[in-house]
């Protein structure tokens, strides 16, 4: 389970003094003990503990380009180290024309014909990755498509 696995990379962390990748599962682990109490949850599937850790790299992404704008490129570099270290735990992301193909037939699917099926379409698509693609991309390829109608 993924969430084992976080917490055996933390005490691992810590066995090996490693500072920075301690403190950022620290957080991590927080973060999903937090989802569990207020879901009221013994523990988090796959997908839940996915979820928190996509919603901690939006929010350091966030935090990087506001960061660079204030020219503090040392908590910058922080936030980057804490990124790819999180996005160790996801699932591979697929690749561009994996996505383009799902995105092809789900608009055949859903019987898009213009713009304004666009949240149907992105849903089947968002459905069928699992996670495994970015939402914005899968929004912006869905646009492209749907545009092109």
């Amino acid at each position: 389970m993924l969430e084992e696995k976080v917490n055996k990379d933390y005490i691992e962390a810590m066995k090996a003094r490693d500072k920075a990748r301690s403190e950022a599962l620290s957080y991590l682990r927080a973060m999903i003990k937090q989802v569990k109490v207020d879901s009221r949850l013994e523990a988090l599937d796959d997908q839940g503990v996915i979820a928190v850790i996509k919603k901690q790299i939006k929010q350091r992404q966030d935090s990087i380009e506001q960061f660079e704008k204030g020219s503090r490129m040392d908590l910058a570099a922080k936030e980057k180290f804490e990124v790819e270290l999180m996005k160790a735990y996801l699932p591979q992301e697929m690749n561009a024309d994996e996505l383009k193909a799902i995105v092809a037939g789900a608009v055949g699917e859903a019987g898009a014909v213009s713009m304004k099926d666009m949240g149907k379409v992105v849903k089947l698509v968002l459905d069928k990755v699992a996670g495994r693609a970015d939402g914005k991309l899968v929004s912006d390829m869905v646009r492209e498509k749907l545009s092109g109608l």
